[in-house]
């Protein structure tokens, strides 16, 4: 029923019964017609501003907010500084916290599933781009290559070779994200001196350094002992990712810069490059997983795209931090921490 017909039929009751109380006491029908009239007015008006300022204005309300949150809006939250007695008010108050939960999930869910979107076809691509290469490779080989040009079979056949390897790092590396992400890998943590092992990781990539010009330096003192607790094969892994990423990154004829920071509990280590930088917008996403700043060149000098969201993991399992910061021109820096311990 709409309220204005209620309240019609509300002030008629009210203007009806102050009337007949009159007619009843005065026994004047021209008193008991003004006092229909007047009081069914006045009536009539209070109770309208009564419903709408009170009951329609907050069902309206809240009206609003649902459909806000069915839009997707952001709404800012404004609660009464005390509790009203208010049921309607506080049905709105309710109504207004629950809405803004939800427009927060909303949100969430929208994110994830654009981050979803984006690595089903950053998958996609880094599968089908070597797939297709050996697909290429072989089906020339079928087609008679290998009797006609057995020098150039032997070509393809290393190609095709290096696209399988690449499928095989691609592979190993996100059974490693799901592992670590789903906590199957445990992590063997022990005490030892990081130093040896950051010299060790140096020599490792010391051939892959020189074929590309680069210097790596070690901006710390070598003969010192620096004792963590950490999972070792990890954090060499850890260290050999973002080294590598340097080197690809890194500017010919350039240098990668190791350096150590004592911090209270903890130590810093970064590995810096001199390299191209990363643009601001995209330094949040560099740990992301196939996020490539320059996809171009990265097609050219490989990897799974995996590298630094897997040095992300390894630190986060063992609660520590792990950051970036570029500038463009100049070179970016990759710095993880690690607990140290005691040399007892």
């Amino acid at each position: 029923m709409n309220y204005k017909i209620l309240v019609i039929y509300i002030s008629l009751f009210f203007a009806l019964s102050l009337a007949c109380l009159s007619l009843y006491y005065e026994n004047n029908w021209n008193d008991f017609f003004i006092i229909l009239i007047v009081s069914f007015i006045i009536s009539f008006i209070t109770l309208s501003t009564i419903i709408l300022r009170y009951i329609n204005n907050r069902i309206s309300n809240l009206y609003k907010l649902i459909r806000s949150l069915k839009l997707g809006k952001d709404m800012k939250e404004v609660l009464a500084e005390h509790a009203s007695d208010d049921p309607i008010l506080s049905a709105e108050e309710e109504v207004r916290e629950w809405s803004n939960q939800r427009s927060s999930e909303i949100r969430r869910l929208r994110e994830q599933e654009k981050y979803r979107r984006e690595f089903l076809s950053n998958i996609s691509h880094e599968f089908k781009t070597p797939l297709f290469a050996i697909q290429g490779y072989i089906e020339t080989l079928q087609d008679g290559m290998l009797e006609e040009d057995p020098k150039l079979s032997i070509q393809f056949l290393s190609k095709a070779s290096k696209n399988i390897d690449r499928l095989t790092y691609l592979i190993s590396d996100l059974d490693e994200i799901s592992k670590l992400e789903t906590g199957k890998i445990s992590l063997n943590m022990e005490k030892f001196d990081i130093i040896p092992l950051l010299i060790e990781t140096k020599e490792q990539l010391e051939d892959k350094a020189k074929k590309q010009d680069i210097n790596i330096i070690l901006n710390f003192k070598t003969n010192t002992t620096i004792l963590v607790e950490a999972d070792k094969l990890k954090i060499q892994q850890v260290l050999v990712n973002l080294i590598d990423n340097s080197l690809k990154y890194g500017k010919e004829g350039g240098k990668t810069t190791i350096s150590i920071f004592h911090l209270i509990d903890q130590v810093l280590i970064e590995v810096t490059d001199n390299g191209l930088g990363i643009e601001e917008k995209n330094i949040a996403r560099v740990f992301e997983r196939f996020f490539r700043t320059d996809r171009s060149r990265s097609r050219e000098i490989g990897g799974s795209g995996l590298g630094l969201s897997i040095v992300k993991h390894i630190i986060e399992a063992h609660e520590q931090t792990v950051n970036a910061r570029s500038t463009e021109g100049l070179g970016t820096t990759f710095g993880f921490t690690l607990e140290k311990t005691r040399n007892t």
